[in-house]
């Protein structure tokens, strides 16, 4: 290629050049490809056809080629490419390009709104959605498409651009692409229309959201592809619906090999069977209520593989709560359905925080985007993915089209996502192709709100999953709740004690606390007491695979029958096999202690002196002093859990009164429901909902009737607002173990940026980084115990002497600890 053509990209390694042409043409297809799947295909290629349109400007190509040394220092085309990088807009030109000619298309404003739509799409690519009103009322949009030419190079764009691009824009820039994109829109307004104005409003700025994510995942795809041409053959390998058949035979050869052992492992076949016989009835949205140990992972993945097959979707993901459990259910479901000998990979785990929220250009490369048959991530990954700011979570939301979504624990759903949650999981499922299934074994009443009108499920009738839950909560009752809470509550000596007399008494016990201090607490109480051998302690500040080994040993430990004492934040209580014969939990809200109760006699298998089945027992109790002013979640749990209990419930795990207990807890929290905002985040009273919808507390907003209907979110504040968890985290890889070569790697890999290697080894290290709040982070940085692996690149590790064997990392060097690793 020589200077006089126009260059897209250099690929590092061998100087190779991509030319813009081939770029613009290549995301073109790809973007059109992942919009089809909601009917919108011309809408994608257009979007990823002009997305980098401003590249034909004589500022940008002597900014890239001065950057990649294609001009060199004595040439007169030569600029200082370092003070100019990120200040040369390119993405203007397409934006305004696609406006002038859809705008005026339509005596009803059709056009304007599709133009809107697709230039929005366009203009955010490396931003972030950008706001269509900010907050102060301002039209962001309006401005944008204003930008004067010498900044926005739209005319000089046109006259320079290869014919190719110009002549297939100009043909898709017709009343077929606006057809498209209103036809898209009226089954939006037919859907939700009888839900209000709000949830439309909110669904029309969620159609942006998706082909925003089809744009940026074709964009960072090609790229990619073009530094490291496997993931090109590879993901050709994967295109369409991934061979279903061979996962269905897998999952039923395993199952037909399991041999009941007793009446749990016979509810549990019962159970599967109920799910299997669902599987091709029809798309939705369902539930699978199961008690604790009822064996809702293979129940729900033989749903999804028949589900999939039977529809022809492309995905199943499984949404997990906690980081702690997705390799244990990785894990099982790579053995059912993986072999040795498969051409690629079925299960993707992705968990961790890795990529800096300030992409770089080697992050945007090695980003995950979920393109595997079955995907396993967190609940926090989801909902970023779904509400987040910038450009780094929102490309994987259109894999979730076409899609199983299985969430796992539905009920850990933070409380002021509710009713976001709700209208973004019926997007999917009516305009989408998705199914949906909410698993747990205490369901939240998220088709019965307080105000429905801002946004609620809809599970039809017989939908269902798990048959008779009534009969399925009595037949797995393996557990007596004992509340022993009481006044002035209990210290920290006669914690320890009861947790000791019920470890001698029975051989093992986990105790479950609700911070990571009283865990600590409790674990340095009974050091001294116990054998090192027999006492274990599990909080977050451990990195996955040390965790991941401990619980092993735990579980080989219970299996044997040798003595265990499990000092445990709540990381275990959910979807954790583990079967302890007593469990003591601290007062948190009755879900929680539900799910705490399911660690303990979960196969049925405790025994009395005789021989005869027992119940375990599972001991409620407060805490003298405990600090969770700042989860409200846990404190306004724990006032609900100790009203439900004063009440006459025969059985405090049975459906009926966990009915009770999210009746009480979802009316008292139903105004944080709309994810409330205040005046110390925006300056005003408000909601990220409205923000994301009509946006009523605007000043000088457009009507939402006015203006051919134009969008007046403020998206980019939205983003820039929204957290999935209440501070955000910053995840450090831990120099232990494995993890020691692994930071070698990394920091290796980084400084020559060897693409496919980089891309590797960050998967490998969501095994070893933790993520951690700021307040940690800061302490961190101020005792110097972090390092990047390469500066600017935003991937941090934790320097060795920062991390306890016992307790994970510490903001102080740990004394005298000798860790071998995992």
């Amino acid at each position: 290629m020589g200077n006089n053509e126009f260059l897209a990209h250099v690929r590092k390694f061998d100087r190779e050049e991509q030319s813009l042409l081939s770029h613009l043409s290549e995301v073109a297809e790809l973007s059109k490809t992942f919009a089809d799947k909601i009917g919108c295909p011309m809408a994608g290629e257009i979007i990823g056809l002009l997305h980098d349109f401003g590249k034909y400007s004589q500022a940008f190509q002597a900014y890239i080629k001065s950057a990649t040394g294609l001009i060199n220092q004595d040439m007169d085309d030569y600029v200082d490419f370092k003070s100019l990088k990120g200040k040369i807009d390119h993405s203007s030109a397409g934006a305004q390009y696609i406006w002038k000619k859809l705008s005026t298309i339509g005596a009803k404003g059709q056009g304007r709104l599709s133009g809107q739509i697709l230039a929005i799409a366009i203009a955010s690519h490396h931003s972030g959605l950008i706001d269509s009103l900010n907050l102060d009322g301002e039209n962001v949009f309006e401005r944008r498409m204003k930008k004067a030419e010498e900044k926005a190079h739209l005319d000089e764009s046109c006259q320079a651009s290869d014919k190719q691009i110009l002549d297939r824009a100009n043909q898709l820039l017709d009343r077929p692409l606006v057809g498209e994109l209103i036809e898209a829109i009226g089954k939006i307004e037919a859907r939700s229309g009888s839900l209000g104005r709000k949830i439309a409003l909110f669904e029309r700025g969620f159609l942006l959201r998706f082909l925003f994510s089809c744009l940026i995942d074709a964009d960072r795809l090609n790229s990619a592809e073009f530094e490291d041409e496997s993931r090109k053959v590879a993901r050709i390998i994967r295109v369409g619906p991934p061979t279903w058949d061979v996962a269905v035979a897998r999952i039923e050869e395993h199952l037909k090999s399991l041999v009941p052992k007793n009446y749990v492992d016979d509810l549990r076949g019962e159970i599967s069977n109920n799910c299997r016989s669902k599987a091709e009835t029809q798309q939705g949205i369902f539930t699978l209520t199961v008690p604790t140990g009822g064996g809702k992972t293979y129940a729900s993945l033989r749903f999804a593989l028949h589900h999939a097959r039977k529809f022809n979707l492309e995905h199943i993901f499984f949404v997990i709560p906690y980081t702690s459990i997705i390799d244990q259910n990785a894990k099982a479901i790579r053995d059912v359905v993986e072999r040795d000998d498969d051409t690629a990979k079925w299960v993707l785990e992705h968990h961790s925080n890795l990529e800096p929220d300030q992409q770089t250009w080697q992050s945007k490369l090695v980003s995950e985007n979920w393109d595997a048959p079955i995907v396993l991530t967190t609940m926090f990954q989801l909902l970023e993915a779904f509400f987040g700011g910038g450009t780094r979570s929102v490309r994987r939301l259109h894999h979730l089209a076409k899609s199983v979504l299985i969430f796992d624990e539905i009920q850990t759903l933070p409380v002021n996502c509710v009713h976001i949650f709700c209208n973004a999981i019926n997007f999917l499922t009516n305009h989408c192709r998705s199914t949906v299934v909410l698993c747990t074994a205490t369901q939240p009443l998220l088709t019965n709100l307080k105000s429905p009108q801002y946004g609620q499920l809809i599970v039809p009738n017989g939908n269902e999953l798990a048959g008779d839950i009534e009969r399925h909560f009595v037949d797995l009752q393996r557990v007596k709740i004992h509340n022993k809470c009481k006044i002035g509550g209990w210290n920290s000596g006669e914690i320890t004690q009861l947790a000791m007399d019920e470890f001698r008494a029975y051989g093992s016990c986990l105790v479950i606390v609700n911070t990571k201090a009283w865990a600590k607490s409790l674990f340095q109480e009974c050091e001294g007491r116990v054998s090192q051998d027999d006492l274990f302690h599990l909080s977050t500040y451990q990195y996955p695979a040390h965790r991941k080994s401990m619980l092993n040993e735990i579980k080989e430990r219970l299996k044997s029958g040798a003595p265990v004492l499990c000092i445990s934040t709540q990381l275990i209580e959910a979807g954790v096999d583990v079967d302890f014969a007593t469990v003591i939990r601290f007062l948190a809200g009755l879900d929680s202690i539900a799910q705490a109760a399911g660690r303990c006699n979960r196969n049925g298998m405790l025994k009395d002196a005789s021989g005869n089945k027992v119940k375990g027992n599972v001991y409620v109790l407060n805490p003298d002093k405990e600090s969770v002013g700042m989860l409200p979640a846990i404190k306004v749990g724990k006032e609900i859990a100790e009203r439900v209990m004063r009440e006459d419930h025969e059985n405090l795990l049975a459906p009926s009164a966990m009915e009770r207990y999210f009746q009480y807890y979802f009316y008292q929290r139903a105004d944080a429901m709309v994810y409330e905002l205040g005046v110390k985040d925006i300056g005003r009273d408000d909601s990220l909902l409205n923000l994301l919808s009509d946006n009523p507390l605007c000043p000088r907003r457009v009507s939402p009737n006015a203006g051919g209907g134009l969008l007046s979110q403020s998206f980019m504040e939205a983003g820039k607002q929204f957290k999935a968890i209440d501070a955000p985290t910053q995840s450090v890889i831990v120099q232990h173990g494995e993890g020691y070569q692994l930071v070698t790697d990394l920091c290796s890999a980084a400084k020559e940026f060897d693409v496919r290697r980089y891309y590797q080894l960050l998967r490998e290290a969501q095994q070893f980084s933790v993520n951690v709040f700021p307040n940690m982070w800061t302490q961190l940085i101020k005792n110097q115990a972090v390092e990047e692996t390469q500066p600017g690149h935003g991937i941090f590790y934790l320097k060795n002497e920062f991390y306890s064997e016992a307790f994970g990392i510490n903001v102080e060097p740990v004394q005298g600890q000798q860790f071998m690793g995992v």
